[in-house]
């Protein structure tokens, strides 16, 4: 403090300034007032996050504190939206997201081309078509599995033969083209058929088998005849049989997922169907003009649908090719509907 006379600095225990001799005034003392200082009120964390919860793509059991699904890798603060059509966006993942399978972890990395970056433990292993291996450790052992009914398979374009891949180390894989890579866990005793050319890589656990897809159509263009199967003559099946597993598909654009009531129907483009469940029925459909002739592609279907309908679950990309011979003559099918317009 300082002398209100000559502005001499006085200390605090002077009753009287040193350099002119005025008394001091001091301040009377007052006892401290205790003020009360309320927190402020925290806006409540999403439940998955304060509570635990289910991630709501695989249905899995989620820890506190927890970001992404250890077992799908989906983001949990990104809520689910459902349009009003009734499809849901392939949940989001962070770039970085890691999954775990038995002692083992995979890593999907990258947005635009991704990528499966696996670390085996000892006991696990993972079966993968050969082409799309992108990097292994040189300490991986891999041998090939061998496939049934390989002329059928041969004739539809489908590999004879399976790569496999045992721990330890690191493995990673990639299908070499945009999209989305879609982590499927598989509980025990849960199956679901994958269209053609959709698989990446499968945890040693989950059994593979393929079925025939009962959809074709033949075209006619003079004497000549062509068979058509517009989702493949063949379809993978996928099966936990006894113990969780999870399956890696990868597919074009986006992913949309919609689960069908029991009845309800839904018609789709074929080369857009990704995974259906086994319970989910299939059929096609025909769509042409209402004309005995036309400059379209003559006296067959214009437009050909997949017939898909319940109860179950169904997952198409937003991209697809066209159907080979869809503006041809259809002169035979397997069993289809059809509409003139």
């Amino acid at each position: 403090m300082f002398c209100a006379n000559c502005g001499s600095q006085i200390r605090d225990d002077q009753n009287f300034c040193a350099g002119c001799g005025s008394p001091v005034k001091h301040a009377p003392v007052t006892e401290p007032v205790t003020v009360a200082v309320t927190p402020p009120v925290q806006p409540p964390a999403p439940d998955v996050q304060s509570s635990g919860g289910k991630c709501s793509w695989c249905g899995s059991s989620i820890a506190r504190g927890m970001t992404s699904c250890p077992r799908c890798g989906a983001a949990l603060s990104m809520p689910e939206e459902i349009s009003k059509s009734g499809w849901a966006q392939l949940p989001g993942r962070k770039d970085m997201a890691k999954l775990q399978f038995g002692n083992s972890f995979c890593q999907i990395e990258g947005a635009y081309v991704p990528v499966a970056d696996m670390k085996l433990a000892s006991e696990d292993s993972v079966y993968f078509t050969h082409h799309v291996l992108l990097w292994k450790d040189p300490q991986i052992n891999i041998t090939t599995m061998s496939m049934k009914g390989g002329w059928k398979r041969l004739f539809a374009g489908l590999p004879l033969i399976m790569t496999q891949a045992q721990g330890p180390g690191h493995i990673a894989f990639s299908k070499d083209d945009p999209g989305e890579l879609i982590p499927v866990p598989l509980q025990a005793g849960q199956a679901i058929d994958v269209r053609e050319h959709m698989f990446l890589v499968a945890t040693g656990n989950v059994q593979y088998d393929w079925l025939n897809t009962g959809i074709w159509f033949t075209t006619q263009n003079g004497n000549d005849s062509e068979t058509h199967y517009p989702i493949g003559m063949l379809m993978d099946r996928f099966t936990a049989p006894s113990a969780p597993g999870l399956l890696l598909l990868h597919a074009g654009g986006n992913i949309f997922v919609r689960e069908l009531r029991e009845g309800e129907a839904i018609l789709v483009k074929p080369k857009a169907l990704v995974f259906k469940d086994p319970s989910v029925q299939m059929q096609l459909h025909f769509e042409h003009p209402n004309a005995g002739f036309s400059l379209w592609g003559g006296w067959g279907g214009r437009y050909v649908w997949l017939l898909l309908y319940g109860p179950g679950r169904v997952a198409i990309q937003s991209v697809f090719e066209p159907v080979e011979g869809e503006g041809g003559r259809i002169t035979n099918s397997s069993y289809a509907t059809r509409q003139q317009w």
